[in-house]
């Protein structure tokens, strides 16, 4: 269950836990964590790209390794059999982000919000902010249990690293799609981040991510629709994918609406075009 309805989750909040991973384009003058402060799901835990990504790395919201993934996952009480349902605030869909981190380290049950919080907002369903909390309803999130600890079980053949990107240039392995704007990738426009060149990885396809949600709702375009739109632009879903685009997290959309289309686990490639695109 890749996707989940506002209806489900309204009715389903006490058997789930939350996490709103809202994330905004530094360009966009938004601040997540502010918003979250001033409105969020009741129970949702507020999780920050930036923050648990790996900080030694040169490039932005690079994966971060497993003993990382469990220590945090444990702080936040999370156990290995619970549903986890992700939402943001995002234009960027960054729920999808969060949505691929856990299933790569082996997360079962991993649902992200169709719609997210502009689709629970507009519904008018309950929000709460921070002081409003109340411990003893959502106790199963709120208290840790120091026993129990998180096991991860990471999927290392979902993130490809640049050496193998350059190989698959001549080798043709794998499909490279860019989950990126036209005029980015087409180089037309500069790029958002400083240092980069434009343009895109040799031989690649281009799947704007936006073209994959419905504008008025912000839910997920239906499977036909999706495959449709991955026919289109010229990707077989029979052979090997890697999802690339500027920092790792719009690939990740790219990559839901595959597995929503075909039932199968995406492959990232997690340095994207901060790595890649490097003048």
């Amino acid at each position: 269950m890749n996707l989940v309805t506002t209806e489900w989750l309204e009715k389903n909040l006490n058997k789930t836990k939350v996490f709103d991973a809202s994330w905004h384009m530094p360009s966009s003058k938004r601040s997540a964590k502010k918003e979250y402060m001033e409105k969020h799901i009741e129970g949702a835990i507020f999780w920050d790209v930036d923050e648990h990504s790996d900080k030694n790395s040169p490039y932005p919201h690079m994966m971060s390794n497993s003993d990382y993934w469990a220590k945090m996952l444990g702080s936040f009480g999370i156990r290995n059999d619970d549903h986890i349902i992700i939402y943001d605030y995002s234009d960027t869909y960054s729920s999808c982000r969060l949505w691929f981190a856990l299933k790569y380290f082996g997360h079962q049950k991993v649902s992200v919000l169709d719609g997210g919080m502009k689709k629970w907002l507009k519904e008018n369903k309950p929000t709460t902010h921070e002081a409003d909390k109340d411990p003893g309803k959502f106790s199963n999130i709120n208290k840790l249990n120091p026993k129990s600890r998180y096991k991860v079980s990471e999927n290392t053949g979902w993130i490809k690293n640049k050496k193998q990107i350059e190989e698959n240039i001549k080798k043709s392995s794998f499909q490279t799609v860019d989950a990126r704007g036209r005029d980015r990738f087409e180089g037309k426009v500069d790029e958002p981040r400083p240092g980069l060149k434009k343009g895109c990885i040799i031989g690649s396809k281009n799947i704007p991510f936006k073209d994959c949600i419905n504008p008025e709702t912000n839910t997920f375009k239906t499977k036909d629709e999706l495959s449709k739109i991955f026919s289109q632009n010229k990707v077989d879903i029979s052979k090997p994918i890697v999802f690339t685009c500027g920092s790792g997290i719009t690939a990740c959309v790219l990559g839901l609406a595959y597995s929503i289309i075909s039932g199968k686990n995406a492959v990232i490639y997690d340095g994207s075009w901060s790595e890649y695109g490097m003048k």
